[in-house]
Protein backbone atom coordinates (compact mmCIF):
# COMPACT_ATOMS: atom_id res chain seq x y z
CA UNK A 1 0.00 0.00 0.00
CA UNK A 2 3.00 2.44 1.13
CA UNK A 3 4.10 1.38 -2.12
CA UNK A 4 1.28 2.45 -4.49
CA UNK A 5 1.03 5.88 -2.47
CA UNK A 6 4.95 6.48 -3.38
CA UNK A 7 4.17 5.50 -7.23
CA UNK A 8 1.05 8.03 -7.25
CA UNK A 9 3.57 10.34 -5.36
CA UNK A 10 5.97 10.39 -7.98
CA UNK A 11 3.93 10.88 -10.74
CA UNK A 12 2.01 13.54 -9.48
CA UNK A 13 5.46 15.36 -8.59
CA UNK A 14 6.18 14.56 -12.80
CA UNK A 15 3.09 15.93 -13.81
CA UNK A 16 3.79 18.59 -11.81
CA UNK A 17 6.88 19.48 -13.23
CA UNK A 18 6.13 18.95 -17.07
CA UNK A 19 2.91 21.50 -16.37
CA UNK A 20 5.08 24.48 -14.48
CA UNK A 21 7.45 23.50 -17.27
CA UNK A 22 5.02 23.51 -19.88
CA UNK A 23 3.20 26.56 -18.47
CA UNK A 24 7.40 28.43 -18.09
CA UNK A 25 7.49 27.65 -22.27
CA UNK A 26 4.47 29.20 -22.80
CA UNK A 27 4.84 32.31 -20.80
CA UNK A 28 8.47 32.45 -22.09
CA UNK A 29 8.25 36.74 -23.68
CA UNK A 30 9.48 37.12 -26.81
CA UNK A 31 13.22 37.86 -27.36
CA UNK A 32 14.06 41.13 -29.56
CA UNK A 33 15.74 40.21 -32.39
CA UNK A 34 19.58 40.78 -32.91
CA UNK A 35 22.25 40.13 -34.37
CA UNK A 36 26.10 38.72 -33.75
CA UNK A 37 29.12 40.61 -32.95
CA UNK A 38 31.93 40.75 -34.73
CA UNK A 39 35.09 38.15 -33.28
CA UNK A 40 35.69 39.66 -29.73
CA UNK A 41 33.64 39.74 -26.62
CA UNK A 42 30.91 39.12 -25.86
CA UNK A 43 29.76 36.58 -28.44
CA UNK A 44 26.25 38.10 -28.23
CA UNK A 45 25.51 41.81 -27.63
CA UNK A 46 25.46 43.00 -24.02
CA UNK A 47 22.42 44.84 -22.55
CA UNK A 48 24.56 48.26 -22.04
CA UNK A 49 26.20 47.55 -25.62
CA UNK A 50 29.49 46.74 -23.81
CA UNK A 51 31.97 44.89 -26.45
CA UNK A 52 35.68 44.53 -26.36
CA UNK A 53 37.32 43.43 -30.03
CA UNK A 54 39.70 39.96 -30.54
CA UNK A 55 43.21 41.48 -30.11
CA UNK A 56 44.63 43.05 -33.41
CA UNK A 57 47.58 40.07 -33.49
CA UNK A 58 44.77 37.37 -33.64
CA UNK A 59 43.95 35.98 -36.68
CA UNK A 60 40.92 33.58 -37.61
CA UNK A 61 40.32 31.41 -40.91
CA UNK A 62 37.76 29.24 -41.33
CA UNK A 63 33.87 29.40 -40.50
CA UNK A 64 32.02 28.76 -44.11
CA UNK A 65 30.17 26.15 -44.30
CA UNK A 66 28.28 24.95 -47.44
CA UNK A 67 27.98 28.15 -48.95
CA UNK A 68 26.86 28.83 -52.26
CA UNK A 69 27.19 32.30 -52.97
CA UNK A 70 28.98 36.04 -52.05
CA UNK A 71 28.59 39.35 -51.92
CA UNK A 72 30.51 42.38 -50.96
CA UNK A 73 29.25 45.31 -48.57
CA UNK A 74 30.99 48.89 -49.50
CA UNK A 75 29.91 50.12 -46.01
CA UNK A 76 31.22 47.93 -43.51
CA UNK A 77 34.12 46.36 -46.44
CA UNK A 78 33.32 43.20 -46.02
CA UNK A 79 32.38 40.02 -48.23
CA UNK A 80 28.78 38.28 -47.00
CA UNK A 81 28.69 34.66 -47.48
CA UNK A 82 25.64 32.87 -46.77
CA UNK A 83 26.11 29.54 -45.29
CA UNK A 84 23.37 26.96 -46.48
CA UNK A 85 24.00 25.03 -42.86
CA UNK A 86 22.41 21.39 -43.41
CA UNK A 87 19.87 19.96 -45.45
CA UNK A 88 16.44 20.58 -44.76
CA UNK A 89 15.84 17.09 -44.58
CA UNK A 90 17.77 17.16 -41.71
CA UNK A 91 17.28 20.07 -40.14
CA UNK A 92 15.16 23.40 -41.00
CA UNK A 93 15.91 26.74 -40.44
CA UNK A 94 19.68 26.08 -40.15
CA UNK A 95 21.52 28.98 -41.91
CA UNK A 96 23.59 31.73 -40.91
CA UNK A 97 25.49 34.50 -42.75
CA UNK A 98 29.20 35.58 -42.35
CA UNK A 99 31.15 38.67 -42.71
CA UNK A 100 34.50 37.90 -44.12
CA UNK A 101 37.48 39.69 -44.73
CA UNK A 102 39.47 41.10 -47.61
CA UNK A 103 42.23 38.93 -46.66
CA UNK A 104 39.88 35.78 -46.15
CA UNK A 105 40.17 36.05 -42.42
CA UNK A 106 36.69 36.15 -40.30
CA UNK A 107 35.00 39.57 -39.79
CA UNK A 108 31.98 38.37 -37.89
CA UNK A 109 31.52 34.49 -37.60
CA UNK A 110 27.24 34.84 -37.14
CA UNK A 111 25.79 37.80 -38.43
CA UNK A 112 22.30 36.81 -38.93
CA UNK A 113 21.78 33.49 -37.92
CA UNK A 114 23.50 33.38 -34.30
CA UNK A 115 20.37 32.29 -32.48
CA UNK A 116 20.33 28.13 -32.84
CA UNK A 117 17.49 26.98 -34.92
CA UNK A 118 14.30 26.38 -32.81
CA UNK A 119 12.44 28.53 -30.32
CA UNK A 120 15.76 30.87 -30.24
CA UNK A 121 15.22 32.11 -33.76
CA UNK A 122 10.76 31.81 -33.81
CA UNK A 123 10.48 33.36 -30.24
CA UNK A 124 11.97 36.84 -31.20
CA UNK A 125 10.40 39.90 -32.09
CA UNK A 126 10.62 38.78 -35.75
CA UNK A 127 11.28 35.73 -36.38
CA UNK A 128 13.77 34.44 -38.41
CA UNK A 129 13.78 31.81 -41.14
CA UNK A 130 17.02 30.81 -43.09
CA UNK A 131 16.89 27.23 -44.66
CA UNK A 132 18.99 26.70 -47.46
CA UNK A 133 20.18 30.28 -49.08
CA UNK A 134 21.97 30.13 -52.27
CA UNK A 135 22.31 33.08 -54.55
CA UNK A 136 22.65 36.44 -52.74
CA UNK A 137 22.84 39.82 -53.57
CA UNK A 138 22.85 43.49 -52.00
CA UNK A 139 21.16 46.32 -53.23
CA UNK A 140 20.18 49.57 -51.35
CA UNK A 141 21.16 48.66 -48.51
CA UNK A 142 19.02 45.39 -48.82
CA UNK A 143 20.46 41.63 -48.37
CA UNK A 144 18.47 39.24 -50.88
CA UNK A 145 18.79 35.83 -50.21
CA UNK A 146 17.70 33.06 -52.95
CA UNK A 147 16.29 30.73 -50.08
CA UNK A 148 13.30 27.82 -50.08
CA UNK A 149 11.09 26.29 -48.51
CA UNK A 150 10.04 22.42 -48.07
CA UNK A 151 12.18 19.41 -49.05
CA UNK A 152 12.37 17.95 -45.86
CA UNK A 153 11.20 14.43 -46.98
CA UNK A 154 10.44 13.41 -50.33
CA UNK A 155 7.22 13.96 -50.36
CA UNK A 156 7.70 17.64 -49.44
CA UNK A 157 8.01 20.00 -52.76
CA UNK A 158 10.69 22.46 -52.62
CA UNK A 159 8.85 26.10 -52.97
CA UNK A 160 11.45 29.10 -53.93
CA UNK A 161 11.25 31.89 -51.25
CA UNK A 162 13.16 35.16 -51.43
CA UNK A 163 14.27 36.38 -48.03
CA UNK A 164 15.27 40.11 -47.09
CA UNK A 165 17.73 41.30 -44.59
CA UNK A 166 18.32 45.34 -43.35
CA UNK A 167 22.05 45.36 -43.68
CA UNK A 168 22.12 47.74 -41.30
CA UNK A 169 20.34 45.50 -38.62
CA UNK A 170 20.24 42.16 -39.89
CA UNK A 171 16.70 42.13 -39.08
CA UNK A 172 13.95 40.38 -41.33
CA UNK A 173 12.52 43.02 -43.98
CA UNK A 174 10.24 41.26 -45.87
CA UNK A 175 9.74 37.72 -48.05
CA UNK A 176 8.28 36.54 -51.56
CA UNK A 177 7.26 33.26 -52.57
CA UNK A 178 7.37 31.68 -55.88
CA UNK A 179 5.01 28.71 -55.75
CA UNK A 180 5.23 27.57 -58.95
CA UNK A 181 9.53 27.53 -58.87
CA UNK A 182 11.11 24.57 -57.56
CA UNK A 183 14.13 26.37 -56.07
CA UNK A 184 15.94 29.01 -57.56
CA UNK A 185 19.71 29.35 -57.62
CA UNK A 186 21.29 32.63 -58.35
CA UNK A 187 19.68 36.48 -58.08
CA UNK A 188 20.57 39.46 -59.48
CA UNK A 189 18.92 43.04 -58.13
CA UNK A 190 17.86 45.88 -59.94
CA UNK A 191 18.47 49.55 -58.20
CA UNK A 192 14.46 49.54 -57.94
CA UNK A 193 14.30 46.00 -56.44
CA UNK A 194 13.48 44.19 -59.35
CA UNK A 195 14.53 40.53 -59.31
CA UNK A 196 15.70 37.96 -61.79
CA UNK A 197 16.43 34.49 -60.71
CA UNK A 198 17.44 31.55 -62.39
CA UNK A 199 16.02 28.13 -62.14
CA UNK A 200 18.67 25.51 -63.29
CA UNK A 201 16.32 22.53 -63.63
CA UNK A 202 16.86 19.08 -64.65
CA UNK A 203 19.48 17.49 -66.60
CA UNK A 204 20.80 14.15 -68.15
CA UNK A 205 20.10 12.80 -70.98
CA UNK A 206 16.56 13.56 -71.98
CA UNK A 207 15.68 16.39 -69.73
CA UNK A 208 12.95 18.45 -69.39
CA UNK A 209 13.62 21.72 -70.83
CA UNK A 210 10.60 23.44 -69.85
CA UNK A 211 12.71 23.00 -66.12
CA UNK A 212 14.91 25.59 -67.52
CA UNK A 213 14.00 28.97 -66.50
CA UNK A 214 14.48 32.73 -65.60
CA UNK A 215 11.92 34.55 -63.46
CA UNK A 216 11.43 38.69 -62.96
CA UNK A 217 10.05 39.37 -59.51
CA UNK A 218 9.09 42.99 -59.99
CA UNK A 219 9.25 45.35 -56.66
CA UNK A 220 5.44 44.44 -55.70
CA UNK A 221 6.26 41.07 -55.49
CA UNK A 222 4.22 39.82 -59.12
CA UNK A 223 6.47 36.64 -60.26
CA UNK A 224 6.37 35.29 -63.97
CA UNK A 225 8.86 33.57 -66.35
CA UNK A 226 11.16 35.53 -68.33
CA UNK A 227 13.30 33.06 -70.06
CA UNK A 228 12.51 29.68 -70.42
CA UNK A 229 13.93 26.65 -72.11
CA UNK A 230 16.43 26.58 -74.63
CA UNK A 231 18.48 28.49 -75.36
CA UNK A 232 19.07 28.18 -71.52
CA UNK A 233 20.65 25.06 -70.67
CA UNK A 234 20.29 24.53 -66.93
CA UNK A 235 20.83 28.49 -66.31
CA UNK A 236 22.98 29.21 -63.04
CA UNK A 237 24.58 32.67 -62.83
CA UNK A 238 22.82 35.59 -63.40
CA UNK A 239 24.43 39.74 -63.66
CA UNK A 240 23.48 42.83 -65.36
CA UNK A 241 25.73 44.18 -67.43
CA UNK A 242 26.61 48.09 -67.91
CA UNK A 243 23.54 48.24 -70.53
CA UNK A 244 21.56 47.01 -68.62
CA UNK A 245 21.10 43.47 -70.19
CA UNK A 246 20.31 40.62 -67.98
CA UNK A 247 23.26 38.21 -68.86
CA UNK A 248 22.84 33.85 -67.76
CA UNK A 249 25.55 31.31 -67.70
CA UNK A 250 24.58 27.86 -68.43
CA UNK A 251 26.04 24.88 -66.69
CA UNK A 252 25.15 22.59 -69.25
CA UNK A 253 26.80 24.16 -72.05
CA UNK A 254 29.84 27.01 -71.77
CA UNK A 255 27.07 29.47 -73.20
CA UNK A 256 26.98 33.14 -71.76
CA UNK A 257 23.79 34.76 -73.01
CA UNK A 258 23.06 38.31 -73.03
CA UNK A 259 19.02 38.77 -72.97
CA UNK A 260 17.21 42.43 -73.62
CA UNK A 261 15.08 43.69 -70.37
CA UNK A 262 12.08 42.50 -72.60
CA UNK A 263 13.62 38.69 -73.05
CA UNK A 264 15.25 39.02 -76.28
CA UNK A 265 18.21 36.95 -76.75
CA UNK A 266 20.95 39.47 -77.97
CA UNK A 267 24.44 38.14 -77.57
CA UNK A 268 26.06 34.63 -77.20
CA UNK A 269 29.37 34.02 -75.96
CA UNK A 270 31.46 31.50 -74.95
CA UNK A 271 33.75 30.72 -71.93
CA UNK A 272 36.77 28.67 -71.92
CA UNK A 273 35.06 25.88 -70.18
CA UNK A 274 31.31 24.52 -69.59
CA UNK A 275 29.80 24.21 -66.78
CA UNK A 276 29.56 27.66 -65.31
CA UNK A 277 27.83 29.23 -62.17
CA UNK A 278 29.35 32.18 -61.23
CA UNK A 279 29.53 35.52 -63.04
CA UNK A 280 30.58 39.10 -62.17
CA UNK A 281 30.68 41.62 -64.92
CA UNK A 282 32.91 44.47 -64.40
CA UNK A 283 31.95 48.49 -65.47
CA UNK A 284 33.88 47.75 -68.50
CA UNK A 285 31.54 44.95 -69.80
CA UNK A 286 34.66 42.55 -68.71
CA UNK A 287 32.98 39.02 -67.91
CA UNK A 288 34.26 36.42 -65.31
CA UNK A 289 32.96 32.94 -65.50
CA UNK A 290 33.34 30.14 -62.93
CA UNK A 291 32.98 26.17 -63.97
CA UNK A 292 31.86 24.73 -61.02
CA UNK A 293 32.33 21.36 -62.79
CA UNK A 294 35.92 22.22 -64.62
CA UNK A 295 37.20 23.97 -61.76
CA UNK A 296 38.61 27.07 -63.94
CA UNK A 297 37.60 31.16 -64.26
CA UNK A 298 37.19 32.34 -67.74
CA UNK A 299 37.62 35.97 -68.65
CA UNK A 300 35.60 37.24 -71.41
CA UNK A 301 36.64 40.93 -72.96
CA UNK A 302 34.28 42.56 -75.24
CA UNK A 303 34.83 41.66 -78.77
CA UNK A 304 37.12 38.89 -77.27
CA UNK A 305 37.84 34.85 -77.16
CA UNK A 306 37.64 34.19 -73.65
CA UNK A 307 40.73 33.22 -71.38
CA UNK A 308 41.45 31.37 -68.20
CA UNK A 309 43.21 33.60 -65.43
CA UNK A 310 42.54 30.63 -62.86
CA UNK A 311 42.35 27.08 -63.35
CA UNK A 312 41.75 23.47 -61.12
CA UNK A 313 39.50 25.26 -58.70
CA UNK A 314 37.64 22.34 -56.56
CA UNK A 315 33.82 23.35 -57.51
CA UNK A 316 34.12 26.92 -57.75
CA UNK A 317 30.54 28.29 -57.36
CA UNK A 318 28.79 31.87 -57.93
CA UNK A 319 31.60 34.44 -57.79
CA UNK A 320 30.98 38.19 -56.09
CA UNK A 321 33.58 41.06 -56.54
CA UNK A 322 35.53 42.43 -53.95
CA UNK A 323 35.83 46.03 -54.91
CA UNK A 324 37.60 46.99 -51.48
CA UNK A 325 40.22 44.42 -53.06
CA UNK A 326 39.63 44.50 -56.78
CA UNK A 327 39.48 40.75 -56.11
CA UNK A 328 37.13 37.83 -56.91
CA UNK A 329 35.70 36.01 -54.04
CA UNK A 330 34.41 32.48 -54.87
CA UNK A 331 32.57 30.05 -52.14
CA UNK A 332 33.89 26.60 -52.74
CA UNK A 333 30.61 24.47 -52.33
CA UNK A 334 31.55 21.49 -50.19
CA UNK A 335 34.87 22.26 -49.74
CA UNK A 336 33.80 24.62 -46.79
CA UNK A 337 36.54 27.32 -47.97
CA UNK A 338 36.77 30.50 -50.11
CA UNK A 339 38.90 31.28 -53.21
CA UNK A 340 40.25 34.94 -54.22
CA UNK A 341 41.83 35.77 -57.34
CA UNK A 342 43.13 39.17 -57.48
CA UNK A 343 41.81 40.82 -61.19
CA UNK A 344 45.02 40.50 -63.60
CA UNK A 345 45.98 43.56 -65.37
CA UNK A 346 45.01 44.04 -68.59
Amino acid sequence: MKRSILVITGITALLVGISVTTMFMQQAPPQPFFVGNPLGMPINPAPDGAFTPMSSNVKVYGVIYSAESCSYDPVRGVIVVPNRGVAQNVQTNNAWISFINHDGTVHTARWVGIQNPGEPRSNMTTPLVLNEPLGSDIANGVLYLADRDGGTNPNDPVVSVIRRFNMQTGAPAGETRVEKSTGFNDIEVADDGTIYATQTGGGGQNPDTSTWQVWKITPAGQASIFVQGAPLRQPNGVAFDPQGNIVVVNIGNNEVLTFSPDGKLLRTENAAQPGNDGLVIMPDGTKYVSSVTQGGVSRIRPGQPAELIAQNIPNPASMCYDAGANQLVIPMNANNAMAFIPIPAK
